[in-house]
């Protein structure tokens, strides 16, 4: 049996690799409320009962609604909770995702985070860069990460984080502050960061994939079922499985907001994937590649961003 490491640092703090991610705590299309409130509530509270101390969440997710949810099932919070936003996007009373990058406005949605959490002070936030609303995009982002940088000078923030971002631009922030993490779409199939999580994993920064369950149709491949079928796991939690055992610097955050399916998240640490197995799975990239699906992997993200918003992640 191969042993994975279950701890990584998140900035100042040692969390639990296996997180939680709040989106699902909202209504459909992460707009409004869920559809049973009672239950998200209870999830949260089994989440923190089950080892959980990475949670991340946003207020824009709602909006204010998954903030408050964990507020009302969580406060007074445990010592050990880390507590990680993001920034730089806002929501449309239609829904829409509207960018909201301008420094003035990163100040003011930190200042909405901590009060919808009730808190004084976040673990970290990310800011989310939108130069491309379905995938990483260059252009300079000093500015909001100097803007953050400023918040925790002012201890509204221990640690900076940044998401949807490019090499290139990981590279720009590291030059102006100290990053705790970064995140990005990336899973079996989309695969397009795996030189970066490396060298973050060697100066000892945390990567935090998010659509780590799927994101796009090719995951759902008959090889991952198979190979699930095989270790006596379904398809999602042998594709969490492979995400612990890519690079010990990767914290999951897959949400539910159902405990049915915490439960199966969760479990997804015991899952132990032989060589064979990573073998078989790790040929769905080389398999996606060949068939350029993967050189297409923007455009599969525009055509399932909406409707993946709904889904678990």
């Amino acid at each position: 049996m191969t042993v994975t490491a279950r701890t990584f640092a998140l900035g100042s703090r040692i969390v639990n690799r296996m997180g939680y991610g709040a989106m699902q705590l909202a209504g459909k299309g992460v707009f409004g409320p869920p559809r049973d409130r009672e239950e998200t509530i209870a999830v949260l509270r089994e989440a923190i009962a089950r080892g959980v101390d990475h949670i991340d969440t946003s207020d824009f997710y709602g909006p204010h609604v998954a903030n408050q949810i964990i507020r009302e099932a969580l406060h007074p919070y445990p010592s050990g909770l880390a507590l990680v936003t993001k920034v730089g996007t806002r929501r449309g009373s239609d829904g829409a995702w509207i960018e909201a990058s301008a420094p003035s406005e990163l100040v003011a949605a930190v200042h909405e985070n901590l009060r919808n959490l009730g808190v004084e002070q976040l673990h970290a936030v990310n800011f989310r860069a939108m130069f491309d609303t379905h995938g990483p995009a260059e252009g300079s982002i000093a500015p909001q990460v100097e803007a953050l940088g400023r918040l925790k000078e002012q201890g509204y923030l221990r640690h900076v984080g940044i998401s949807n971002v490019t090499p290139l631009q990981v590279a720009e922030a590291r030059g102006v502050t100290d990053i705790a993490c970064a995140q990005n779409q990336y899973n079996l199939a989309y695969r397009h960061d795996d030189a970066l999580i490396d060298d973050l994993a060697s100066d000892g920064i945390a990567y935090v994939p998010f659509f780590p369950l799927g994101g796009f149709s090719p995951l759902q491949s008959t090889v991952l079922s198979e190979v699930a079928a095989t270790l006596g796991a379904t398809p999602l939690q042998t594709a969490l499985a492979w995400l612990m055992r890519r690079a010990p610097n990767i914290l999951l955050i897959p949400g539910t907001s159902s405990r049915t399916h915490l439960r199966e998240n969760l479990a997804a640490g015991d899952v132990d994937l032989d060589e064979a197995a990573l073998l078989r799975l790790d040929s769905i990239a080389r398999c996606l590649k060949r068939s350029g699906v993967a050189k297409g992997g923007a455009e599969l993200r525009r055509r399932h961003s909406v409707r993946e918003a709904g889904k678990r992640q």
